[in-house]
């Protein structure tokens, strides 16, 4: 007989608390670089370029760890791998305190992004794994404690460091090795548990050859490649928009970007019996044109109708994971490969997007005049009407990938 926690088996229990902590920890990591960044940019006296190379080679380190961890979930199994990526995520805590070079910190930077790309990559197959029933839900749920943790991760960031102990202040260094050494509870609830798929023989494994003939598979690329172009550039110009283009402050432009975060939040939390309910096809139709009105709207409206900025936060946040989730049921013997090969183009993707959304708005406002109030205007509604076309797109390609689908009678 299982044992059990409440009603709730104990294996299902210890998984669940290492996804949803995971999630927690995964959050915290890639979030509290705002509060630090200005403070390493003077310690090592870096110009701005010379961040933002640090910044990139970091992505570099992120999109490498994405493309080896599969092979090492079929080599190791999953569980390793988990605590290998949390495990790494505290050692380069521990770097990050005693590097005073800028070489030492920045490899060890580079090893907490190698961590986190594992961690991307080894959170989704775990979802893929466990979440067999209500998958919709269950995934949307995991990443409502993603979001929920990058929205505290700056506020905690900054209280961090400026706590002393005994005398002395933790700073970004200690900051950085306090919150990723939270990366150790997920080891222990790891350790604690079993993870369905590695005894999976390696014939019945699908390949990457047999799923990159699946058009399916590339659609759902897209799909979610244009859909975080279109969540991730939010955070990096909803506030630069409204400062510029209607003169808002600093503290209510924040405002605002803090309340798409919690509708954005609060989707995952509450929409997930949705996604499950008409499917995840559709679901991502109906969501990713929800956000691309909403961005648009907000647009052509103007400043009076700004508050649809933070609505669109509601369609965009169920893109990823519902993917997720039709990733799960798609591929049940190959899910670690597919989710591994979507993400990788992702990444990729994202970066190209974000490039062209600020050559977007240099394009534009430079042919209006540069220098004009008039062409910065047209430039920002512009480069953000390119993040409202993204979501759009997004929702062009679950047409075709819903008709292709429901020719061949697949629709999940």
């Amino acid at each position: 007989m299982k044992k059990r926690f409440g009603g709730i088996d104990r294996i299902y229990a210890w998984q669940l608390a290492t996804i949803f902590i995971g999630f927690i920890v995964f959050g915290f990591s890639e979030n509290i670089k705002g509060p630090a960044i200005p403070r390493i940019q003077f310690d090592f006296r870096l110009n701005e370029g010379q961040l933002g190379t640090l910044l990139s080679l970091n992505a570099l380190g992120y999109l490498l760890a994405c493309s080896f961890t599969a092979i090492l979930v079929r080599k190791w199994g999953i569980k390793a791998v988990s605590i290998i990526a949390f495990g790494s995520m505290v050692l380069s805590g521990v770097l990050i305190a005693l590097s005073h070079h800028y070489l030492s910190f920045a490899s060890s930077y580079f090893l907490m992004y190698i961590g986190n790309g594992m961690l991307e990559i080894a959170l989704a197959i775990l979802g893929a794994r466990i979440f067999v029933k209500n998958t919709g839900t269950m995934m949307n749920l995991s990443h409502f404690f993603y979001g929920f943790s990058s929205t505290v991760a700056p506020l905690i960031a900054t209280g961090l460091m400026s706590v002393t102990v005994f005398g002395w202040t933790l700073d970004w260094r200690g900051m950085y090795a306090v919150v990723l050494a939270l990366c150790v509870v997920p080891i222990l609830t790891a350790l604690r548990s079993r993870f369905p798929g590695d005894d999976i023989a390696h014939e019945d494994r699908v390949s990457l050859k047999t799923l990159m003939r699946d058009p399916a598979l590339w659609w759902m690329v897209l799909i979610l490649s244009f859909g975080v172009v279109s969540e991730l550039a939010v955070g990096g110009w909803l506030v630069n928009f409204l400062e510029k283009a209607y003169g808002w402050s600093t503290v209510s432009a924040s405002g605002l970007l803090s309340i798409f975060f919690l509708c954005f939040s609060l989707a995952r939390l509450l929409l997930g019996p949705v996604t499950d309910r008409i499917g995840f096809t559709l679901s991502l139709i109906v969501f990713a044109g929800f956000s691309a009105l909403c961005t648009f709207a907000a647009i052509l409206g103007g400043e009076r109708v700004a508050f649809l900025f933070a609505a669109a936060g509601i369609g965009i946040a169920m893109i990823y994971p519902t993917v997720m989730a039709f990733i799960a049921r798609r591929y049940p013997h190959g899910s670690d490969t597919a989710i591994t090969f979507t993400v990788t183009l992702m990444g990729v993707g994202s970066v190209i997007g974000n490039y062209v959304i600020g050559a977007v708005i240099e394009g534009v406002k430079n042919a209006f005049g540069a220098e004009s109030s008039v062409g910065l205007l047209r430039g920002l509604q512009a480069g953000y009407g390119f993040i409202g076309l993204c979501a759009a797109l997004s929702a062009v390609c679950g047409i075709v990938l819903y008709r292709y689908l429901k020719n061949r009678q697949e629709l999940i």
